[in-house]
C-alpha cells in the first residue's frame, strides 16, 4: 500500500478529532466553572478543577488553594470540592471525620458539610451554566444575522445555472406570480404561499424598485440548491457541497427543490443518480437515500427517506439589525426546541417508536464535529451550541453520579429531613455508574454498527 495515500485520511482524522476536543473542552469548561463559581460563592472550597481526566498535563495552585489543571484524556473533567472522595462527588468518610473534629467553620466548606441550598446551587449550576452558553450562542448568531426586512428583499443572489434573472438587489418582492408575499412572522403563512404558486421554471415577481411597482422574470424561489450538508449524510459521504445545484435525478430535469425531495421520499432507498452543477461545472453523483426519523412540529416523529441536505431560497434575503432582548428570546426559544425534541426524541426511542440508531456515542459526535467545522467557523459554533445543551439535558436525568442524581437526594433530603445513609449512597452510585457505562458502551455500538 502507498503510504502517501494515507495522508488526507490520517489529516481527516486528525482534524476530526481535534475539532471534538475543542468542542467538548469549550463545553466541559462551561459546565464545570458553573459548579466551581457558585460553590465559591455559596461557601464551599474547590481542591481541584480539572480539564480531562487521567495523567496531569499541566496544573497551577490559585491563591484560594485550588488545584487547575489540565488532564491527558480529554473526554469530561469534573471539579472536587472539600470533602469529596472522587470526581462523582461521592462522600470521602476519612476526610470528613477529620474535618469534623476541627471547626465548624472548615466543616461548613465542605460540599457534604454545607447548608441543603449551597449544595444544591453548586450542583443545580453545571446544567444551567450549559444552557445559558446555549441561549447566549444563539442569541449572538441571531444577533448577528439580523432580522429579515419586511416585505421580502433581495439581500444578494445566489448563483444558479442557466435561469432567467432579472431581479436586482435592493427588490423588494411584494408578490409572485400576482400572489401578495405574506410576513415572515405569519406562522405557516409561507407554506400556504409557496403551495399556492404555480410550479413552473420561471415566475413573474412583482417588485418595487426606486420607488416604482414593475414586474421581472426571475427563477423558482426554491430551486434544488444545497445550503447546507447535514453531518454523517448520504449526501456528505459522496462529498456533495453548499452552493450545488442538483439539475437531474436519474435523468429527469428538475427545477425545485420539492421535486427532489419527491424523488427521494419515493425512492425507497435505491440508489439516485445526480446531475449536479457546481461553479460552472456538470458533475455525475450516485447515492442511496437513508431512512431518517425527523422530529415533527406537534412532537412526534416521523421516518423519511433521506440524503442529508437543506434547501433555501434562490436569494439571500436582505436582514436588518436585531435587539439584545429579541436575539435572547430566539436563543431561549432555539433552546427550548432542542430540549423538547430531545426528550421527545429519547420517549421514542424507549416506547421503540423510532429507532434507537437515532443516539450517537463519542465517534458519532467526533464525526459531527468534524463535519460541522469543516462548514464554518459559525457552523461549529451553532454546534457546539447544541451539544451543550445536550449535555446539560443529560446531566439533569436523574441517574446516581450525574447532577439530577444528586438533585434527587437533595429532595429526598428537603423531605426526610436526613440525607440518605452513606451505605445507600454507596450502591446507589454504583447503580448510576454501571448505568452511565452501559449507555457509553450502548451508543459506541451504535456507532459502530447502525
Amino acid at each position: 500500500m502507498d503510504i502517501l495515500s494515507l495522508i488526507p485520511q490520517f489529516g481527516g482524522l486528525v482534524y476530526t478529532i481535534a475539532a471534538f476536543v475543542v468542542a467538548l473542552s469549550v463545553i466541559v469548561a462551561v459546565h464545570e466553572y458553573g459548579h466551581y463559581i457558585v460553590g465559591r460563592w455559596s461557601g464551599i472550597h474547590a481542591e481541584v478543577f480539572s480539564l480531562g481526566f487521567g495523567p496531569v498535563l499541566w496544573s497551577r495552585l490559585d491563591k484560594r488553594g485550588t488545584k487547575w489543571q489540565v488532564a491527558l484524556l480529554p473526554f469530561g473533567g469534573y471539579v472536587k470540592f472539600l470533602g469529596d472522595a472522587n470526581a462523582a462527588s461521592g462522600k470521602d468518610s476519612e476526610a470528613m471525620e477529620e474535618i469534623v473534629t476541627q471547626s465548624p467553620e472548615q466543616l461548613r466548606r465542605t460540599m457534604h458539610g454545607a447548608p441543603l441550598w449551597a449544595r444544591t446551587a453548586t450542583v443545580a449550576a453545571g446544567p444551567v451554566f450549559n444552557f445559558v452558553l446555549s441561549i447566549f450562542v444563539f442569541g449572538l448568531i441571531f444577533w448577528s444575522q439580523g432580522v429579515t426586512r419586511e416585505p421580502l428583499t433581495v439581500g444578494s443572489l445566489k448563483p444558479l445555472p442557466g435561469t432567467v434573472q432579472e431581479l436586482l438587489e435592493g427588490d423588494e418582492i411584494v408578490a409572485i406570480a400576482g400572489i401578495p408575499t405574506p410576513d415572515f412572522d405569519e406562522e405557516g403563512a409561507w407554506d400556504d404561499f409557496t403551495d399556492a404558486l404555480p410550479v413552473q421554471p420561471v415566475l413573474t415577481y412583482t417588485v418595487v424598485r426606486e420607488g416604482q411597482t414593475i414586474d421581472v422574470s426571475a427563477p423558482w424561489l426554491f430551486p434544488p440548491l444545497i445550503q447546507q450538508v447535514a453531518p454523517r449524510s448520504a449526501a456528505m459521504d459522496i462529498e456533495l457541497e453548499s452552493g450545488d445545484v442538483i439539475t437531474s435525478v436519474d435523468g429527469d430535469p428538475i427545477f425545485a427543490f420539492d421535486q427532489l425531495k419527491e424523488k427521494v421520499e419515493s425512492s425507497d432507498g435505491k440508489v439516485l443518480l445526480l446531475n449536479v452543477w457546481r461553479d460552472g461545472a456538470e458533475l455525475d453523483f450516485a447515492l442511496a437515500p437513508r431512512r431518517t426519523d425527523e422530529p415533527k412540529s406537534d412532537g412526534g416523529f416521523k421516518t423519511e427517506w433521506r440524503i442529508g441536505i437543506v434547501g433555501g431560497m434562490m436569494l439571500v434575503p436582505a436582514t436588518e439589525p436585531a435587539g439584545l432582548i429579541e436575539s435572547l428570546s430566539g436563543g431561549v426559544q432555539q433552546t427550548g426546541r432542542i430540549i423538547n425534541a430531545s426528550l421527545s426524541g429519547i420517549w421514542h426511542m424507549v416506547t421503540g417508536a423510532i429507532s434507537t440508531c437515532n443516539m450517537s456515542g463519542p465517534i458519532g459526535i467526533a464525526e459531527t464535529s468534524g463535519a460541522m467545522a469543516s462548514q464554518g467557523a459559525q457552523s461549529f459554533i451553532f454546534f457546539i451550541a447544541v451539544l451543550s445543551t445536550a449535555v446539560g439535558l443529560l446531566n439533569l436525568f436523574p441517574i446516581p453520579a450525574l447532577d439530577g442524581g444528586h438533585l434527587v437526594f437533595y429532595a429526598y433530603e428537603a423531605v426526610a429531613g436526613k440525607p440518605p445513609s452513606d451505605r445507600a449512597l454507596q450502591i446507589l452510585m454504583g447503580i448510576g455508574i454501571t448505568l452511565i457505562l452501559s449507555l457509553m458502551i450502548f451508543s459506541v455500538s451504535n456507532d459502530l454498527f447502525c
